[in-house]
């Protein structure tokens, strides 16, 4: 190989280190909109589900169809279009909680559901309630103690989706919900 392609390699390596580096920043916590803002989360996932979630009798959208993602959980989403992975019926949560890792509070986290609480019980908790979170969406999400901000019966969606803001395709991402998805025109 000559000397020119080897330095064109590590540039490009170089160049791919940077960009991957900058996705793992801090956290912001809270956007001016109140929205947490996303930048620790685990954007792709591995599809494992938690124990007792039951997949949703007559979805929305069918696993398999497309439907675009009309919400900003994270930059590249809001406009993106999804493919349904999964689709269950559950309570879905948004909540507020201090990282177990010592970051500052998180402030109305979207989503986490009935199944990724430690020992929630039966009924679904109502805004206030307090919780042990048992997933780890972010970094220092799981064992954390959380508040309940909202809570909403309904069918949730573990989508693939390439952000438009460019970044690498997601996968098996959890959670959007119903209202946050439109038909794919």
């Amino acid at each position: 190989m000559n000397m020119s392609i080897k330095r064109l390699m590590i540039l490009v390596s170089m160049s791919a280190a940077l960009f991957l580096t900058g996705c793992t920043g801090e956290d912001d916590k809270s956007g001016s909109d109140g929205h947490s803002a996303h930048e620790n989360m685990e954007h792709s996932g591995s599809g494992d589900l938690p124990d007792g979630l039951k997949e949703a009798d007559n979805p929305k959208y069918e696993v398999g169809s497309k439907a675009i993602i009309t919400d900003d959980h994270m930059p590249g989403m809001d406009g993106a279009e999804a493919t349904i992975v999964g689709a269950y019926d559950t309570t879905v949560y948004s909540l507020s909680y201090d990282p177990t890792n010592g970051g500052e509070r998180v402030e109305n986290h979207k989503w986490v559901i009935h199944e990724e609480l430690k020992d929630p019980g039966e009924e679904s908790l109502k805004p206030g309630d307090e919780a042990i979170i048992n997933t780890e969406h972010m970094e220092g999400m799981e064992g954390a103690e959380a508040v309940i901000d909202s809570a909403k019966d309904m069918t949730v969606y573990m989508v693939d989706f390439t952000p438009t803001d460019g970044s690498e395709r997601v996968t098996n991402h959890q959670w959007v919900t119903e209202d946050e998805l439109k038909p794919a025109e």
